[in-house]
């Protein structure tokens, strides 16, 4: 064979150069691993873990120090290992931080483990490999470049191959894709006619030593170029030789492959994104307050260090006799230098380590709640929801952007053959006694099948009346079924059971040919010459004259067959706003009856096909065949000659109705991208299926709307073209909005903006639906803006054909140039790399594996749980971390703060205010458990109100609840509480006596009464603080308060004095001073001034200007049942305009499989010619259930029938 003239491959008549790194191209040679190791290619060992034993302590510990709280304990844990400026010991701060660090790791560890399980699991499947001419069972991972491997029926591929031989005539295989593009509908793959020959011989195949040069590993699902050196010829190859690692192979006992790409290079693990360390916006915050904290402590630590070099050098000199200090010996400077550092100790409980320990323990008890929730609990495959993080919890309740896919996310990916229109008549629909339709439920009894022994027991119909149609041997029905068990694609089989099973390439046509077949017309086989169908117990052979094959342009598919009467007719199936045009002008009254049932089946979310057909005559049949044959053979314009004789004769046709199947939805889909809307939550549907069936879901889940003002396509093959479009559709949606608005607007100025304002101009819902080549080049450079501002301004996005890369770059678009928080929900291994992508990723354990399930950061079983997952886990995480951080940040405040006012009348010594041991319990003991109880278990209104009115969501994703205003807010009452703390006591105390006549103003009588009051308050302040009130919220509030006076009194007893005289030096001190009357009525003026303020600003905002959180926490005071109705937009209908609900899974090329004979098995030859009628049973079904059916049919005389 002469150059294949494939761009980027050369002749290939060349020494290989094995210096180079970067691979442009690949050199494989077939059963020879020492050349093929020469080039160092990867092998078949997959990687999804992070760390491994030696990596993981450097590794895990430098993620850890990026928080740069861990880094500043980390600093002050040098700071107190400094005897001379440490005013508290050491292991304050070690030990937990090095617990948090062990927490941390000891959950990263987990989770990694996890990652290697699954990495191990697939390392380690067995595969058949042939080693010196004898197959070898071989780990995955032990699989090398240029193997030959054997494959069975419903094994995983194990690596990219080149197909050799199958099983299948012309060595044909059929595989399953939904790993890799999400879809479930086969696809054909073919060996070169070369190598099938080598069929399952060993020998032959051990001694195969082809050489393929190929291109180098990329990430392009749908390309594939190469040529293969054999026998002193060329062959090209191309995708359509290729079998992917990720494919099963389906419906074909065995076959061969060379591996090509193995390992890393599969496209597979291409499409596959790095695992990433992720970090909420609560995180990174937090990051930049605590620079902001250490640079305000440094800013005090600066002023009191000032002030003790004044003071040592005016002041200090007195004392220096005292001390029996030197001359000289102690610096006014160097004193203030000491101190400074000596105060950033003492001042860095502002930010204390418990933050972090506190923080982990709640986001701990929120990832509970979600695996213990029952109402996320699918009882159907016994799946509770998990949390298989613990550190993102608060980001659920700030999600902008769901990113979700479709097959086996949305749908079930079952069709259901629903409803459908014959000459005029619907058939699939439930009516009461008064006529009136209703919906389908448990009490309806279905169609009873049960006389046909051939009928699929789990197909179900409601609808009595096309059963009886069948009886009453309507001849239109008739036809109808006909069709439907004619015009597919679809191979029969009988499994070892002898029952007839159906191969089908798509879905739809499944649930067509099963309908059929149930209600009597049953397809039975196939030759590339004939059809032989079971009518109504009698087995009809008709010859297949012509095959005129689907593809996306004709959105159609006919054949043309001769009954055994010896009439020959095409039977036509396609989408109705083509097949409408091909009709013949008779058919009119039928046409608007049928539309108008499309339009309800459209409306229903069915996905429909018009069905007609046509009577042929011999003579021009004869001509037209012999017109197909010569463009047939024409090299030049083969393909446009071939599609006009289509044309030609797929006209005047016959309307004999419409098909409605149902693509199932998951349950509560409808309701659940409903509230997720109405929560300003946009939704973008990313998947690999085909535009139609893409646009028909999103009509059937309600993203998609026939009163939305507009829906733009992008479709363009070209980067120029897309640009066009873009640049089309943004002209379009703002001119539509000029329109209604003063008509001012510089549109060359709006292109050029990204920016929220423009966003808030647009009125009205529009939808941009966009495929994946469009999508390639929409992901340039230079139009991704374009792209991003245009899809940001549609309510909905639907984003088709894409390969899983490019999900994992649309959603880092809208994550790193929206700054807005993502999630990301999948089921399938094509999903895996946008789930690793977004902040939020949420895996699916659905048909498609668990590698989905194992790469996400939540997990449960069905899509309608993510509406719960946000509205009330996510909601309530954040609403309780923001809580927890505002009153945190506000009692250290008010805790540490009183050292910074003490340090003017101690003469800047870095004396604490406190008892030591009261500083080192504050935070651990005394207020760790009320501000626990408060960031575990509050709520500000129950999860049904949090589901039924979904507005509640907004402030998380506005970020209303804990910013940096609310910080500096936190920051300001906490000073505030600080200066009533310190000052009420001190002005108190300044020159009074005590009940006894002694001196009450000394430093411990003044730290326990401050201690006193500080517990009091935050005690209060969490009590007011609390929404949602139980048993441990009372318990650890009042407990924590009893706690602390039992610790004080006991460290101040003469017991413990005695055991340790140094360490508890305030002996006696509790009992005497809280004893006096005078210490209470200061610790009770302290806390309502510290109180009451916050009282009176709490009270006018609700009363002035409450919040829907409030309102609806006033209603649930006041216990009122009755809950408004979730609210809805009105799905009405424009009736300018009829949408088609046409969808279908069908890939083009199975028609000239079918006539060509490539993929049908050897069998007996048919006993009939053909043309003739052969009586299968002596007694037919249709006539069992005549006399099984005792209802007379004078009623369905007297049904209505359309007159043409």
């Amino acid at each position: 064979m002469e150059n294949c003239g494939i761009k980027g491959i050369p002749e290939f008549n060349f020494i290989p150069d094995f210096s180079f790194s970067l691979e442009v191209e690949r050199t494989v040679k077939a059963n020879d691993r020492e050349y093929n190791e020469k080039f160092q290619y990867a092998d078949n060992r997959i990687h999804t873990s992070k760390y491994n034993i030696l990596t993981f302590l450097p590794i895990n510990l430098f993620e850890q120090f990026q928080r740069v709280a861990n880094a500043y304990f980390l600093f002050l844990l040098i700071l107190q290992l400094i005897p001379e400026i440490s005013s508290l010991t050491w292991f304050t701060t070690i030990v937990p931080l090095v617990l948090v660090i062990t927490m941390t790791a000891v959950k990263d560890a987990t989770d990694d483990f996890f990652r290697h399980k699954s990495d191990n699991q697939v390392n380690n499947r067995l595969s058949e490999v042939l080693i010196d001419s004898k197959l070898q069972n071989e780990k995955w991972m032990n699989v090398k470049v240029g193997d030959i491997v054997k494959l069975e029926n419903n094994q995983f591929v194990a690596a990219d191959l080149l197909l050799l031989s199958s099983s299948e005539p012309h060595g044909l295989c059929y595989i399953e894709t939904a790993e890799l593009d999400g879809e479930t509908n086969l696809k054909v793959r073919h060996a070169l006619s070369v190598t099938s020959e080598l069929g399952a011989d060993f020998s032959r195949l051990a001694k195969f030593d082809g050489i393929v040069v190929c291109e180098a590993p990329n990430n392009k699902l749908d390309k594939f170029t190469g040529v293969l050196s054999w026998k002193d010829s060329k062959h090209c190859l191309n995708n359509e030789n290729i079998m992917l690692r990720g494919c099963i192979l389906r419906n074909t006992s065995w076959c061969f492959g060379m591996v090509i790409f193995a390992g890393p290079d599969t496209k597979l693990m291409q499409n596959s994104g790095k695992t990433k360390f992720k970090r909420t916006s609560i995180d990174r915050l937090m990051n930049t307050l605590v620079l902001w904290i250490f640079g305000f402590l440094v800013c005090l630590g600066i002023i009191l260090a000032i002030g003790n070099s004044i003071w040592e050098n005016q002041v200090g000199d007195q004392f220096r006799t005292f001390l029996f200090w030197n001359e000289g010996e102690k610096n006014s400077v160097f004193s203030g230098f000491l101190t400074f550092w000596s105060y950033i100790i003492i001042l860095n409980t502002v930010v204390p380590i418990s933050l972090y320990v506190s923080m982990e323990v709640i986001r701990l008890g929120h990832s509970y709640f979600i695996n213990w929730d029952r109402k996320m609990y699918y009882s159907g495959k016994s799946t509770p929801a998990e949390a298989r993080t613990t550190t993102l919890n608060e980001e659920l309740g700030q999600i902008e952007y769901v990113f979700s896919d479709k097959t086996g996310t949305l749908t079930q990916n079952i069709m259901t053959f629903k409803k459908c229109s014959i000459n005029g008549k619907i058939y699939g629909e439930v009516h009461d006694d008064m006529g009136q339709k209703t919906d389908i439920t448990k009490k309806n009894e279905p169609v009873d099948f049960s006389v046909n022994p051939q009928a699929d027991t789990t197909f179900q119909f409601f609808d009595h009346h096309l059963m009886e149609s069948v009886k009453l041997g309507d001849s239109k029905v008739y036809e109808f079924l006909r069709l439907l068990a004619l015009c597919h694609t679809v191979m029969s089989e009988k499994n070892s059971a002898g029952q007839l099973i159906y191969q089908v390439q798509s879905p739809d046509e499944g649930a067509l040919v099963t309908a059929a077949r149930n209600f009597g017309f049953i397809f039975k086989s196939r030759t590339p010459e004939t059809i032989t169908v079971e009518e109504l117990g009698t087995l009809v052979t008709y010859q297949l004259l012509a095959f005129l094959d689907f593809n996306n342009i004709r959105k159609r598919m006919s054949v043309i067959v001769r009954n055994p009467e010896g009439q020959i007719k095409l039977y036509s199936k396609g989408a109705d706003t083509i097949l409408f045009e091909k009709l013949h002008p008779s058919n009119e009254d039928l046409l608007t009856l049928t539309t108008n049932h499309l339009s309800e089946f459209a409306g229903e979310g069915l996905r429909t096909l018009a069905i007609a057909y046509r009577d042929l005559d011999d003579k021009y049949f004869k001509e037209w065949h012999k017109m197909l044959e010569d463009a047939s053979a024409l090299m030049d314009e083969r393909d446009e000659r071939i599609a006009g004789l289509y044309e030609e004769i797929e006209r005047d046709l016959m309307l004999l109705g419409a098909t409605a199947v149902e693509d199932k939805l998951q349950e509560g889909v409808t309701e659940t991208i409903a509230s997720l809307s109405l929560a300003n939550i946009k939704i973008w549907v990313l998947t690999g299926d085909k535009q139609e069936t893409a646009i028909n879901i999103g009509y059937a889940c309600n993203m998609l709307t026939d009163d939305m003002n507009d829906v733009f396509i992008i479709a363009g093959n070209t980067a120029v073209e897309v640009r066009e479009e873009l640049r089309k559709a943004k002209e379009n949606l703002f001119g539509q909005n000029r329109s209604s608005s003063n008509g001012h607007v510089v549109f060359e100025k709006q292109q050029l903006e990204l920016d929220s304002v423009v966003e808030e101009t647009i009125t009205g819902d529009y939808a941009l639906i966009i495929n994946g080549h469009s999508l390639a080049h929409a992901l340039e450079s230079d139009v991704k803006n374009d792209l991003l501002e245009l899809a940001c301004m549609c309510k909905t996005v639907v984003c088709c054909r894409v390969t899983p890369l490019q999900k994992a770059q649309v959603v880092e678009l809208v994550k790193n140039y929206r700054n807005a928080v993502t999630l990301a929900i999948g089921d399938g291994a094509n999903d895996v790399s946008m789930i690793k992508s977004a902040h939020i990723g949420v895996g699916i354990s659905g048909q498609e594996g668990l590698q989905a399930v194992l790469a996400s950061d939540y997990s449960f079983a069905q899509f309608r749980y993510l509406q719960r997952l946000l509205l009330v886990h996510g909601r309530w995480s954040y609403f309780r971390m923001c809580k927890f951080l505002c009153y945190f940040f506000y009692k250290n405040f008010a805790f540490t703060l009183v050292h910074f006012w003490f340090g003017f009348f101690c003469g800047f010594s870095a004396q604490t205010v406190y008892d030591q041991w009261f500083i080192t319990l504050y935070n651990i003991v005394y207020t760790s458990l009320p501000v626990l109880a408060m960031g575990i278990f509050d709520q500000d209104v129950s999860d049904q109100n949090s589901m039924d009115y979904p507005q509640l969501y907004e402030p998380g994703q506005l970020n209303l609840l804990f910013n940096k205003r609310k910080f500096f807010i936190c920051m300001a009452h906490g000073i505030y509480t600080s200066l009533a703390l310190f000052f009420i006591p001190y002005g108190a105390f300044y020159n009074v006596a005590g009940e006894d006549g002694q001196h009450i103003a000394d430093y411990q009588s003044f730290a326990v009464t401050m201690a006193t009051s500080l517990v009091i308050v935050v005690s209060v302040q969490i009590a007011l603080d609390t929404s949602y009130w139980t048993v441990i919220n009372h318990v650890f509030i009042w407990g924590s308060v009893a706690t602390y006076f039992s610790i004080l009194f006991t460290m101040h007893s003469k017991g413990i004095f005695g055991i340790f005289p140094n360490q508890f030096p305030f002996v006696g001190n509790a009992r005497h001073s809280l004893t006096q009357k005078c210490i209470w009525l200061v610790i009770l003026l302290t806390t309502v001034a510290s109180v009451v303020p916050v009282v009176v600003v709490r009270f006018l905002k609700m009363d002035l200007c409450p919040t829907l959180s409030d309102q609806i926490r006033q209603r649930q005071k006041a216990q009122k049942k009755t809950r408004p109705l979730r609210s809805q937009r009105p799905q009405t209908r424009r009736s300018s305009s009829r949408r088609s609900g046409y969808a279908f899974a069908h890939q083009e090329g199975y028609g000239e499989l079918i006539t060509s004979g490539k993929n049908m098995r050897a069998k007996n030859p048919p006993l009939t010619s053909g043309l003739e009628k052969t009586l299968y049973n002596s007694t037919s079904w249709i006539e069992n259930f005549c006399k099984k059916t005792t209802d007379t049919v004078s009623s369905f005389s007297q049904d209505k029938t359309v007159k043409l």
